[in-house]
């Protein structure tokens, strides 16, 4: 990855989002964080849609984004065209959603998953690559409507 990956969480997400920021600062991975910072109660729209709109003018190419049960930022994120915002509880769907789906959003849910799980499924997901060939032409019909 030659670009930041981004991360942002809701209130709930924020612990889960700090030692997820540590543990890939640690690796050397640079990360871009888009908030919240506090644990005030905050809307996740407001989060997923930044990462979305950095998604999109291309300042990033993938993200995690964390908040009770990943539902509500994978939501808001595949409002944005260029996002294939995913939620994970476990490893192997996030390892699956990029090689088959070129999954560029990983959603969380703090409520859901342990920081150990999160951190195993943030490794599947940045370890895994798209796979293409009959995978490229299933993503390609997402978009179209």
């Amino acid at each position: 990855m030659t670009k930041p990956l981004g991360i942002a969480a809701d209130h709930a997400g924020l612990d889960l989002k700090r030692a997820l920021v540590t543990e890939l600062e640690k690796r050397g991975i640079a990360v871009r964080d888009f908030g919240t910072t506090t644990s005030d109660s905050c809307d996740y729209p407001d989060f997923a849609h930044a990462v979305g709109r950095a998604i999109e003018t291309d300042e990033i190419e993938r993200a995690i984004l964390v908040c009770g049960t990943g539902v509500g930022m994978s939501i808001s994120a595949n409002r944005h065209a260029a996002v294939r915002a995913v939620v994970c509880s476990e490893p192997l769907s996030a390892r699956m959603a990029r090689q088959h789906n070129d999954a560029n959003a990983l959603c969380i849910g703090a409520r859901v998953v342990g920081t150990g799980t999160a951190i195993d499924i943030v490794d599947a997901f940045l370890g895994a690559t798209f796979e293409g060939g009959r995978h490229a032409t299933r993503v390609a019909k997402i978009n179209l409507a």
